[in-house]
């Protein structure tokens, strides 16, 4: 159905996958109508399919970006602290800003953050850039409401946590510890996983398979629930490549 979505310009793409049903939360609606994907995809910025941005990395479809947004929505407000890891062109960590922004107000850090990781430094360089394009993108960076880091997102960024919300857009081998210790009580983890390496218990479950999507909250007392929600396919969560 996605691929029906696809438009030529941001509104209309925005318009069609609310209208389609594959976005159904209107805070999500108007975050992504804010953010025109043509300065974060260089190429088809309007359809609705994954993109390349070099580096071995893509630009997830916009339907993938609504849902993450949508998962995530309960722990995206005013004054939240959001960690999205990989974050590639910028373009989600733009939209998590404007999803945690007061429009009636200037934006600042002291209302919470947005941090970007990705281990590629040209891609921090190109997320940056790229939300120079837009005024509101400007001010987030001038602000500090939005960062974007150089660093192995698998550690996550203890400097930047505790996290409300966390969003990992590559395919992890595991649901790594690490992340889950950098979310607030309560917090929620986004992530995609390569389910042939999740724990034994899960696999004796018949949960084994293509890479998923995991949704992770932390409760209010510190308690860990996990689930499964949804078969996707994403580049892997890796290294850096090696520099020669």
């Amino acid at each position: 159905m996605a691929w029906f979505c696809s438009g030529s310009t941001n509104t209309e793409l925005i318009e069609n996958l609310y209208n389609s049903g594959l976005i159904k939360n209107e805070r999500v609606k108007r975050a992504m109508l804010g953010v025109d994907r043509a300065h974060y995809a260089p190429s088809s910025p309007y359809s609705d399919s994954p993109q390349p941005i070099g580096y071995g990395a893509t630009i997830s479809a916009p339907h993938m970006h609504g849902h993450a947004c949508e998962y995530l929505i309960d722990f995206l407000h005013p004054g939240s602290r959001v960690l999205d890891i990989g974050s590639g062109s910028g373009y989600l960590t733009h939209v998590f800003a404007n999803l945690i922004t007061d429009s009636s107000s200037s934006p600042s850090d002291a209302d919470g953050h947005v941090i970007g990781i990705d281990h590629i430094q040209e891609l921090v360089d190109l997320a940056r850039n790229n939300m120079q394009k837009s005024e509101d993108g400007r001010k987030f960076l001038e602000s500090g409401k939005v960062q974007f880091i150089t660093g192995d997102g698998r550690l996550g960024w203890k400097e930047g946590g505790p996290y409300d919300a966390i969003h990992v857009g590559a395919a992890a081998e595991t649901l790594h510890d690490t992340l889950i210790e950098q979310l607030r009580a309560p917090g929620r983890l986004f992530i995609p996983v390569e389910s042939a390496q999740v724990d034994k218990e899960l696999k004796q479950m018949g949960l084994a398979g293509p890479q998923h999507i995991w949704v992770v909250d932390k409760k209010a007392d510190g308690s860990v629930h996990k689930e499964k929600v949804f078969a996707v396919s994403y580049v892997p969560l890796t290294d850096a490549p090696s520099k020669k």
